[in-house]
């Protein structure tokens, strides 16, 4: 080389300028990293409220299962038991070798007495001979009701429409005037204990908005028990139609289905009621399940009857469907068809119970 390199600058100046270069970089680095956060804070933010949601389902969940563990009053146990829909079952019971054939012996026409817990038929005459159902129809209305009724307490105002329709077909009714305003859980009740049929098409009303819509419920609802090739019902109170039909084995299983579900089983249960006064009835009414009362004091040997409901149409006879528990807890459902009299029905009820459940 010609001569030494000489430095335009000198070292005071080259380390300013590197340190400007360390400055410059670092202040890109962390421009970089500021837009890295901003990038990741919405999943930084979901991942929090992810974390907040799963902290509040715990402790709700801890909280419901504590509820649960509690005894709840009546009231509340009838809520409860038309919030969780049951699984569709298929409704059975089957003759056995020791499956007695009535006779003669019996009054009633048709009947058949089911052993709940093992599914099988103890004694049984005529079982699947197709009748008129009466005012048994309304244990379905009541299982159809329950099963899509949310609120008990909610009202519904009679009609004129209802209440021509039981004057002119000479229903059987609670007694309700046009424009009364009752509750929902007033009309489960009148449906069964007195067999109002001003109550069942003021459910079926609130129901599905009118009795021909509630029907078509009824029938799939008959389907989904595994009963619709030898039951069809065309109205919800139990008038006679020929359309209008089922055995009482199909009664027996419409029953035990019921008895299954726990607001129905209160409402079959229940020897009487007291609604609440209203402007057309300023005392209340004291309903009355007229069976269930004259029935228990009658020799039916260890069995309870539990639930019961009546009918009578001319063309069918007197007729009933109950439900009867021993001692030990299990239970029965007895159904007899075209007795003579009302005291003859529950008097066979009485002679089936103590013959073939004790």
């Amino acid at each position: 080389m010609d001569g030494e390199y000489t430095s335009a600058l000198t070292e005071e100046e080259r380390a300013a300028r590197r340190k400007a270069r360390m400055a410059a970089r670092k202040k890109k680095q962390q421009a970089r990293r500021r837009r890295q956060l901003l990038q990741l804070f919405p999943f930084f933010l979901l991942l929090v409220l992810l974390l907040v949601l799963l902290t509040a389902w715990a402790s709700n969940r801890e909280l419901r299962q504590e509820e649960a563990a509690k005894p709840r009053p009546q009231a509340e146990r009838m809520e409860a038991a038309i919030q969780e829909p049951e699984t569709p079952v298929i409704y059975t019971a089957s003759e056995t070798a020791d499956t007695v054939q009535l006779g003669e012996e019996l009054p009633s026409a048709y009947a058949v007495v089911v052993d709940v817990e093992n599914e099988t038929i103890l004694a049984e005459k005529g079982a699947q001979t197709v009748i008129s159902p009466a005012s048994m129809t309304k244990i379905l209305t009541l299982l159809v009701a329950a099963e899509h009724v949310t609120d008990l307490d909610d009202t519904f105002t009679m009609t004129i429409d209802i209440t021509d329709y039981c004057y002119v077909n000479d229903c059987s009714v609670v007694g309700l005037e046009i424009g009364e305003t009752v509750s929902v859980r007033e009309l489960l009740y009148g449906t069964i204990l007195p067999s109002g049929a001003d109550a069942a098409l003021g459910l079926a009303t609130y129901v599905a908005g009118s009795q021909e819509a509630f029907v078509a419920l009824m029938n799939e609802k008959l389907e989904e028990l595994g009963l619709s090739e030898t039951a069809h019902f065309t109205n919800c109170v139990g008038l006679y139609d020929q359309a209008h039909y089922c055995s009482v084995y199909d009664m027996a299983m419409i029953l035990k289905a019921a008895m299954e579900n726990g607001l129905c089983r209160e409402v079959l249960n229940a020897r009487t009621y007291e609604t609440v006064p209203t402007p057309e009835h300023p005392k209340g009414q004291v309903l009355s399940n007229w069976f269930l009362r004259r029935i228990e004091d009658k020799d039916t040997g260890s069995i309870e009857v539990i639930g019961a409901k009546t009918g009578y149409v001319a063309q069918s006879g007197n007729c009933a469907a109950s439900c009867g528990r021993d001692a030990e807890g299990r239970e029965y459902i007895c159904v007899t068809g075209n007795a003579y009299s009302s005291w003859r029905a529950i008097y066979d009820h009485v002679d089936l119970y103590s013959k073939y459940c004790n």
